[in-house]
């Protein structure tokens, strides 16, 4: 068996075309998404992303509020700015980039935003609305998985799913997820004993613990959809948390780094922006 590849960069440009036409649509109304994002300091990954997410915003038609602050921006002066863009009108979605400086405390950080335009997904009611089955602005990267799933139209009800990494940004949210279709889900990190006997268990595996080529050919079932959410930089390049080559050879679905998961990040983050564009 050759797995074929759950892309991601084709999925996203699809989502990202119908959110341009939406958008569209919406302008005409008098109505512009608006996103604000929020940088504090020079973090060189964090400049990477943030210009990706300027780039769509301005691909999609939306309005690009960027906030670059010095390494020295004090917590409150952060919240400050939060609260001025928590009242702004023309600004539907904040995000602030992570991480910050030590100084600044992220939680007390994104608990300030107002859940309404938490385009991210990670304030405490967002999770909280996941946890208990309820309508939310969901975290980016778990919603795009989902889609990416959602994809090869194999039915997630019942099926084993085992997530790899405790992290709030990504295992919580995606095992909540997964559960919310019925799935049977397990979540193992670095303290959970024969590891690899709960992964060959999975019928879908979603990786995610930042450790390059962790998930071995061994460890995979036949037939399992994997999805890599590991981005590791190598001397090589970008490598996955999966050993891409030996585990396609065993999966029937896959998704390759990069261009699987993180393109559909960023078109969910539009597509959460718009949706609370579309609400006013």
């Amino acid at each position: 068996m050759t797995a074929r590849i759950l892309d991601g960069k084709k999925l996203s440009a699809e989502i990202r075309a119908s959110i341009k036409e939406e958008t569209t649509l919406l302008r005409e109304k008098g109505i512009v998404p608006g996103l604000a994002v929020v940088l504090v300091g020079d973090d060189p990954a964090s400049k990477v992303y943030v210009g990706q997410k300027e780039k769509g915003c301005l691909e999609a038609g939306f309005a690009s509020f960027l906030h670059r602050l010095p390494a020295s921006t004090t917590q409150e002066e952060l919240l400050d700015l939060i609260g001025r863009l928590n009242g702004d009108a023309l600004v539907h979605g904040i995000l602030v980039q992570l991480p910050l400086p030590p100084q600044i405390d992220p939680d007390t950080v994104l608990a300030a935003i107002r859940p309404e335009k938490d385009v991210d997904g990670f304030h405490p009611v967002n999770i909280g609305r996941l946890v208990a089955g309820l309508p939310a602005c969901e975290p980016c990267t778990p919603k795009g998985i989902l889609r990416l799933l959602k994809s090869t139209e194999i039915p997630l009800a019942g099926k084993e799913a085992v997530v790899i990494g405790r992290s709030n940004i990504v295992g919580k949210p995606v095992a909540l997820m997964l559960l919310a279709e019925s799935a049977t889900v397990t979540v193992c990190h670095s303290r959970t004993r024969d590891l690899a006997e709960h992964v060959r268990r999975a019928d879908i595996l979603v990786a995610a613990i930042g450790k390059p080529r962790f998930v071995t050919a061994d460890m995979v079932k036949e037939g399992a959809v994997v999805v890599d959410v590991g981005i590791n930089r190598l001397e090589e390049g970008l490598v996955g948390d999966v050993d891409y080559g030996p585990v396609s050879e065993k999966a029937s679905w896959i998704t390759p780094v990069p261009g699987g998961v993180g393109p559909m990040t960023i078109a969910m983050l539009l597509e959460n922006t718009l949706e609370q564009a579309k609400k006013v």
